[in-house]
């Protein structure tokens, strides 16, 4: 039997699941915490994502076996700055996409390049989420911290670069960075003189990899921590959106609404797309097309803090809010828990209005899910209005 083994690094966790090569039957599955962030600053150590694998893997790994592992594939959480020194240690914590404290020089990249000319440059407007404005935001506040960078990519490449010693990554996740362009195939130089102008950029971004071209094979180290052998290929990986895109076999016409930490809602195409109105960024996906996305800060979140305040579990929560009509008795939550993505509002914060005497804690509950999807419906309508099918 061969085996392969597919990890989702994403804000809160790592999961892990091994399943057959030529079935897909899942065989085992592993899981293991990240350390928890509330923005507006969302800073995790890498590697505690490189722990928390080893962790969630051997779990998995240690009910099949293991000589029968061929091959592993990272899907990681988009945008996060990871900035290596020339050892390969982080000159600081990697800055998560939820992490806002960019947002000034989010404002102030736009204003240089203008938003049109953002989106023809690298097909999105760039917010706080993007890497590089987290470059900026580094060179700004932590100018000794800058200085000593050597190198600078996101979470799946690192957990590529652990497992390979190569530092790879994929159209996919480079797309969303802010200074490669889906559009030519090319990093973008010219943008990241806007963060640093004196700076030879190429020596410090990773090799972009092919949809189907491997980034490597297990280094001795990362083969020992896992008891697997040294020739297990590890593929290119990509970030979280495309590679749900990849594993859902999205064609173009279907659309996606994901709910997780983050929501987003995404399409693939044939051709890129270039929204000055920030609303859509222009991904490009994992397998050589284009990944039209939205995606809002809040989502699951929301809901999990509104369980917390009315104190109850998940399941109590669920029947709170489906024993509610719509409408939650005109009780409106403005999910911006936060700050907010889409629309650019990063220091935003969430609103509950239309409480009268007679509210319940189901109105409450409704109501935060309603806010959730609302947002997420306003997502899909700017997908539609930026030509996406």
């Amino acid at each position: 039997m061969a085996l392969v083994l597919g990890v989702d690094s994403s804000t809160q966790s790592v999961k892990v699941e091994i399943r057959d090569v030529h079935t897909g039957r899942l065989a085992a599955t592993g899981r293991a915490a990240h350390p928890a962030t509330i923005p507006p600053r969302s800073e995790q150590p890498p590697s505690s994502w490189w722990d928390a694998f080893i962790e969630a893997a051997n779990v998995a790994l240690d009910g099949v076996d293991r000589a029968d592992v061929v091959a592993i594939s990272v899907a990681g959480q988009q945008h996060g700055m990871v900035a290596l020194d020339a050892n390969g240690t982080p000159v600081h914590p990697a800055k998560l996409w939820n992490d806002t404290e960019s947002a000034p020089q989010a404002d102030a990249l736009v204003a240089r390049l203008g938003a049109a000319g953002w989106a023809d440059a690298v097909g999105s407007v760039p917010v706080a989420a993007f890497t590089i404005t987290k470059l900026a935001w580094l060179r700004s506040t932590h100018p000794e911290a800058f200085a000593r960078l050597a190198s600078v990519h996101l979470p799946h490449d690192e957990l590529n670069r652990r497992l390979t010693g190569q530092r790879v990554t994929d159209r996919g996740d480079a797309s969303g960075t802010g200074y490669w362009s889906p559009q030519t195939g090319e990093w973008r130089h010219d943008v990241l003189a806007l963060v640093d102008d004196s700076r030879d950029w190429s020596d410090a971004l990773p090799r972009v990899l092919a949809p189907f071209e491997a980034a490597g094979t297990l280094t001795s180290d990362a083969a020992t921590q896992l008891g697997l052998r040294t020739d297990v290929l590890v593929g290119p990986g990509t970030g979280d959106n495309m590679g749900a895109a990849l594993g859902l076999g999205l064609a173009p016409g279907d659309v996606v609404i994901s709910l997780g930490t983050s929501g987003t809602v995404y399409a693939v195409s044939d051709t890129p797309t270039a929204d000055e109105s920030g609303a859509v960024a222009g991904f490009s996906d994992a397998s050589g097309r284009f990944l039209p996305l939205v995606c809002t800060l809040n989502a699951m979140k929301v809901t999990d803090a509104m369980a917390r305040l009315l104190g109850v579990d998940h399941a109590e929560f669920e029947s709170l809010v489906l024993q509610t009509a719509p409408g939650a008795g005109g009780v409106v939550c403005v999910p911006y828990f936060d700050g907010e993505r889409t629309p650019n509002r990063p220091d935003a914060t969430g609103v509950i209005s239309g409480i009268r005497s007679d509210v319940s804690r189901g109105h409450l509950a409704r109501a935060s899910v309603e806010g959730v999807v609302c947002g997420l419906l306003d997502g899909l309508d700017a997908l539609r209005s930026a030509g996406v099918r």
